[in-house]
């Protein structure tokens, strides 16, 4: 159910198991539209009455319509008199649904970059698009419609999908093959800024209005008691911090957990931040003695993971006993979060993250609750900063793991490899800066590799670390291309690594693409 305001309008996303179904969101939310993603499976007549949508959007799916127990809305998502967009499997769902056909079979598949040409017949969904001819757009389908519903008419066709646009324009119901959430459909946005418009939206859902409404909630939520934060430093829980300080003022204390494992003066900067300039109750648990000593000797990725995992939940509850009457946990928890912890199948879902900041506290210390951020994407989180006030450098700022630099450190992790470490990365990012590319780019770190080469330098023999250095573009966050540096700044950055990180006789760039799920999550 949903938690925002009853007073904006609300879209509804019925999930059927695309793995782009949060792109739709993203798109809405770029719109100022409040929007909702939710599983088929818990989508029934009762939902829809709660949730009174202004709009529906069916998503992809991988399933096909005509097998037995595959994905359906239900009915009366029909008769809400609202309009409706299927997408893909949401296309083939709806044309199943209301009389149409739907088949496989040899030839009707189409995936990757397709085009659609135009009918002679106009549709308002379709403003901006076939100004200059046909328009590129992304398929992804093995299934196609063979026959559509009674009522639609065709807008638009491709090679492999005769009905790729269509539409029964008294009922407001659309329907497209291609998915025009993603980046390779160029005017999918326009699309979707059609729709919301045909729905009558009116836009407001902004940060401004949600800071408001927010601090209100908070306020009622938490009355008179103390609430305690984990705070990172990172933008998720830095931005929960502020926002629960300008509700509750002295109600809150923020914990800083110290692992020994941030960047070159990062704690530093984060304490000096927030005392100085939001007079917040901090605590800073510099406790990297505790961190490094249970870390000594690890190599496996998965084991540091729970390693650091067990021990800051461990840490932040040795602080967090320290403040008496402390009712509430504050966590900096997202809406991807939220969405990835439901499988659209009602079974398990696969394990994304086994780190997460305070995983397991509110049950064990007997804790409830405060989420001010689990309606918002990234991007809405950092618009939300801006709106608080916290500084353009640090909103911007690329994104850091929860364990820190132990992930960009493979195998063991020792006091040197981490200070070789990050002198590198400072050195690479101050690069990066200077080069006014810092902005460019989603993401950019430095990782010491788990050897030593030998190398000459001036006149002698050393045996050093080599370095690897990545930097990867991203326009969603679910997939990432390497950013293209030229081979002046490559060098350049190379030879002040060199030169100034003892311990460093080599220097690498990593210049391979990354999709779905191997973009390093803060």
């Amino acid at each position: 159910m949903s938690t925002t305001s009853p007073g904006h309008d609300r879209l509804l996303i019925i999930d059927f198991g695309s793995q782009v179904t949060q792109l739709i969101a993203r798109r809405l939310r770029e719109l100022s539209v409040y929007c909702e993603i939710h599983p088929f499976n818990k989508v029934d007549e009762a939902f829809l009455a709660r949730f009174a949508p202004k709009a529906v959007i069916f998503s992809g799916g991988p399933a096909s319509v005509y097998t037995e127990g595959a994905p359906m809305p239900p009915k009366g998502v029909f008769d809400l008199g609202v309009p409706i967009l299927g997408i893909c499997y949401g296309q083939q769902v709806m044309m199943h649904c209301l009389g149409g056909h739907v088949e496989g079979g040899h030839g009707t598949a189409e995936f990757g970059r397709a085009y659609v040409t135009p009918t002679d017949a106009r549709l308002p969904l379709l403003d901006g698009w076939f100004a200059t001819g046909d328009e590129q757009v992304w398929m992804s389908h093995g299934d196609h419609v063979s026959k559509i519903a009674p009522g639609f008419q065709v807008y638009g066709t491709s090679p492999n999908a005769p009905f790729a646009i269509t539409a029964d324009t008294a009922r407001h119901f659309y329907a497209v093959q291609f998915h025009p959430e993603v980046h390779h459909t160029p005017k999918g946005a326009m699309l979707y800024e059609n729709f919301v418009k045909l729905a009558g939206f009116k836009g407001d859902w902004t940060m401004g209005a949600y800071r408001e409404e927010m601090i209100a909630k908070i306020k009622a939520q938490v009355g008179d008691k103390k609430v305690i934060c984990a705070l990172s430093g990172g933008v998720d829980s830095s931005v929960t911090g502020i926002l629960l300080h300008e509700a509750l003022g002295d109600q809150l204390t923020c914990v800083f957990v110290d692992h020994g494992l941030l960047r070159l003066g990062e704690a530093e900067q984060v304490v000096k931040m927030f005392r100085e300039n939001y007079s917040l109750n901090l605590i800073h648990a510099d406790e990297s003695d505790l961190f490094l000593g249970a870390l000594e000797g690890v190599s496996d990725p998965e084991v540091k993971r729970k390693t650091i995992g067990r021990l800051f939940i461990e840490v932040f509850q040795k602080y967090a006993n320290q403040i008496p009457g402390a009712e509430f946990l504050a966590q900096g928890t997202l809406y991807p979060d939220v969405i990835e912890s439901v499988s659209f199948s009602g079974g398990p879902s696969v394990t994304i993250k086994s780190h997460h900041n305070v995983g397991g506290l509110p049950e064990k210390m007997g804790l409830k609750l405060v989420e001010p951020l689990r309606e918002l994407f990234k991007d809405e989180v950092r618009a939300l900063g801006r709106e608080l006030g916290l500084p353009a450098s640090f909103i911007g700022r690329h994104p850091f793991p929860g364990p820190g630099l132990a992930i960009r450190c493979p195998g063991e992790i020792t006091r040197e490899k981490l200070e070789i470490l990050r002198r590198a990365d400072a050195v690479y990012i101050d690069q990066i800066r200077k080069h006014g590319l810092y902005d460019e780019i989603w993401q950019a770190f430095a990782a010491i590799l788990p050897m030593k080469t030998v190398g000459v330098m001036g006149d002698g023999r050393t045996y050093d670390f080599a370095v690897s250095l990545r930097a990867v573009t991203s326009v969603d966050g679910m997939t990432a291309d390497y950013y293209p540096f030229t081979h002046d700044f490559l060098g350049e950055t190379a030879t002040r690594i060199i030169n100034e990180v003892k311990g460093v006789n080599r220097v690498f760039y990593d210049c391979t693409s990354k999709p779905p799920g191997t973009i390093e999550l803060e």
